[in-house]
């Protein structure tokens, strides 16, 4: 496994913000934590000591921080308080006895204004391991579904975009249908201007959770820019031309709860909303792999979050896809939660019903780490630790089931989100393994 570790001060200074920041932009005050590990990885059994730094206008402050420390996103076993000289001081966290991450949270209140920060250390990492087991007939199942999904025929409608073309890009919009059920994708089509007949990679994006436009038409011009084909997807049949407005109200409606679909007819696998997601991933590939201008040969599926999530189960579901980048993947372990251990974004909450006993017979048939199982093309992977939304207990139980030909960048200071040499860095790493 390739590791690759950036110093928090370069990270601070090129990060791009998907969901949040470690640091406040432009803001007076910085926190510094900095593990007796470099690596922020230990040992079960081994104590982790945490120095601890503040600055506030770049000027070193003293003050008293209380702190917590607990298993990924659980509550608190262990407290304390700490007083800071010339702004630093250390706090030993303990250890663990079994393989997880323990997160170091941390208060501080100075001139009347109270400051908080986190940092979080593996233990036996590489040893964590899914709570959520694969169920006896999880392959078939899909098999079937696709079987069946395959019958309704391939259309699509295909529209010129002037506004986000130029003299290197062109831009399409599409409108993917997907079964009977009327269910479709909308879509935008990114490909090198005059792109000759058999000549580019395809790369299929879907999106990061939530009910909204397809923010990310034109945020990496760079793959069609550098001979790829890209189709830019989102999940809810919403025309991405709708105003900002209109999908403010459609959230409101739809999606009140918190990304509310992904609860939607979680008591049967057949009507589960996620199923037509995760089978239109292999109508999006039908569609990119009948364009004329399609090396015949490469077909790519990279996302973050969610879509690092529907990255990794499209390469499971359609072997037509030969490589796969998937940043921090939501929708893994989701059920451990209902044994009160860590779980994957979206973190179910009791009170939804989502554990209930049929609920918890589907989900595993949904879960990314029954997926990851069958992958057989090389991953390359990218995660960070202090991310809260989809925590390093889940990527690691993703990462530790992979069989296949596998790379990852570690990228511990990280929370949701990657820089732009990441995300550059995954077209590249997708160049050099071209067929």
């Amino acid at each position: 496994m390739k590791r690759i570790f950036f110093a928090f001060f370069l990270l601070l200074c090129s990060a791009h913000v998907l969901m949040a920041e470690n640091y406040p932009y432009r803001s007076d005050y910085l926190w510094v934590t900095v593990p007796d590990h470099a690596d922020w990885l230990y040992q079960t059994g081994e104590k982790a000591t945490v120095e601890v730094q503040f600055y506030k206008y770049g000027i070193p402050r003293d003050g008293v921080v209380e702190w917590e420390v607990g298993t990924d996103l659980l509550p608190a076993d262990q407290r304390g308080s700490v007083t800071l000289k010339n702004g630093r001081a250390k706090i030993n966290m303990g250890t663990a006895k079994k393989p997880c991450f323990r997160d170091l949270r941390l208060k501080l209140t100075l001139d009347g204004k109270t400051y908080q920060h986190h940092v979080k250390v593996g233990f036996s990492a590489d040893k964590i391991q899914p709570f959520t087991q694969e169920p006896n007939d999880f392959w078939s199942f899909w098999q079937q579904q696709k079987a069946e999904a395959a019958k309704f025929p391939l259309h699509y409608t295909k529209e010129y975009v002037k506004e986000l073309s130029n003299e290197k890009v062109d831009a399409y919009r599409l409108k993917i249908d997907l079964d009977r059920s009327r269910h479709a994708f909308y879509a935008y089509l990114l490909m090198p201007h005059g792109a000759k007949k058999g000549s580019c990679p395809v790369v299929l994006t879907p999106p990061g959770a939530g009910v909204k436009t397809i923010r990310d038409a034109t945020a990496r011009r760079f793959y069609p820019e550098n001979g790829f084909i890209r189709l830019a997807i989102e999940i809810h049949g919403l025309d991405p031309t709708l105003s900002e407005e209109v999908f403010a109200e459609i959230r409101a409606a739809f999606d009140n709860q918190g990304n509310a679909y992904l609860r939607q007819g979680l008591e049967d696998r057949n009507q589960y909303y996620m199923k037509h997601v995760y089978l239109g991933l292999v109508r999006c590939i039908d569609v990119l792999t009948q364009l004329p201008e399609w090396d015949g040969k490469n077909v790519i599926i990279q996302g973050g979050s969610q879509g690092g999530a529907l990255a990794l189960i499209g390469a499971a579901l359609d072997d037509r896809i030969t490589l796969c980048s998937a940043n921090h993947p939501a929708l893994s372990d989701m059920a451990a939660g209902s044994a009160g251990l860590t779980s994957g974004y979206p973190h179910f909450k009791p009170e939804s019903g989502a554990y209930s006993e049929a609920c918890l017979k589907t989900l595993p048939y949904f879960d990314v780490v029954n997926f990851a199982r069958h992958v057989k093309i090389p991953v390359y992977m990218t995660w960070g630790y202090n991310d809260n939304t989809c925590p390093p207990t889940t990527s690691y139980a993703v990462w530790n089931v992979l069989t296949c030909p596998k790379e990852s960048l570690l990228t511990p200071i990280n929370e949701h989100w990657t820089s732009d040499a990441t995300d550059r860095g995954q077209m590249e790493w997708m160049q050099k393994h071209l067929k």
